[in-house]
């Protein structure tokens, strides 16, 4: 019996389950980290701060274009109206039709600055070629220049459109002067721009870019060169549709088809 109790005592030499913190250099982890709880807890509310901030700005952001994307469709709207002239003899309206009659612009002009006044209204976000090509049409060449040139140097498809509206401004503009060594100087500048639009060969628009010059080097009286800008165009991939129509009938008029 006094076998089986001496069995079941543990031997003083042998060391048992302690339930103390593990200690290093006689201290315990919590006690080590006991002096730094204030920078650890401020650590992690930091962290807590920081991952709070980048929620709130995402949460902005996407709130802005949510309020962006409205503003966008109400200009949109405005812009998808038809154009469509008013009859010669107008019709009496009907009292008995209640039909919402849609509403139209007599011109371009009328509806282009219809579609200005909204954007001003609302504060919609649009490119700034967008919103000069509607500057064009409403007639205002200096301010659809100026805004052509923030856009212009971008090296993506809207710099290309950018330099092609702002090309098509100046000549625009080169061709309402009176005087003729101004005209010539506003079309050797749209032709500086034209050259500038596309160049690389195989680049989105490259035709239209030939196309363009050809057109200019054709008012400013250089024949050969304006031929030459044709067949480049053509040879670009201009050679089907509209585009195609327009440069045969180019060069037709040049005496080259």
């Amino acid at each position: 019996m006094a076998d089986n109790d001496d069995k079941n005592t543990p031997d003083p030499a042998t060391p048992g389950f302690d339930p103390k913190p593990v200690t290093l250099g006689g201290e315990s982890i919590v006690d080590r980290l006991m002096p730094y709880r204030k920078k650890i807890g401020l650590a992690i509310l930091l962290g807590f701060a920081v991952w709070a901030v980048i929620a709130v700005v995402f949460y902005i952001r996407n709130n802005k274009r949510e309020k962006n994307t409205a503003k966008i469709a109400q200009v949109l709207d405005v812009a998808n109206r038809q154009v469509q002239a008013p009859d010669p003899v107008p019709t009496p309206p009907d009292p008995n039709d209640t039909t919402k009659k849609p509403i139209t612009y007599a011109t371009n002009k009328e509806r282009a600055e219809a579609v200005l006044a909204e954007m001003q209204k609302t504060g919609a976000s649009f490119s700034s070629a967008y919103r000069a090509s509607l500057l064009i049409q409403a007639g205002k060449l200096d301010e659809a220049i100026a805004e052509y040139r923030k856009a212009q140097d971008s090296k993506l498809l809207d710099g290309v459109l950018a330099r092609e509206g702002l090309g098509i401004a100046l000549e625009t503009k080169a061709q309402a002067e009176k005087d003729a060594a101004a005209r010539q100087k506003g079309l050797e500048e749209a032709l500086v721009v034209f050259q500038a639009m596309q160049p690389d060969e195989k680049g989105p628009r490259r035709a239209y870019a030939l196309y363009h010059q050809g057109r200019i080097l054709g008012l400013l009286g250089k024949t050969a060169e304006a031929t030459e800008a044709f067949k480049k165009a053509k040879e670009q991939g201009g050679g089907e549709g509209a585009l195609a129509d327009q440069i045969e009938e180019r060069l037709a008029g040049l005496g080259a088809s």
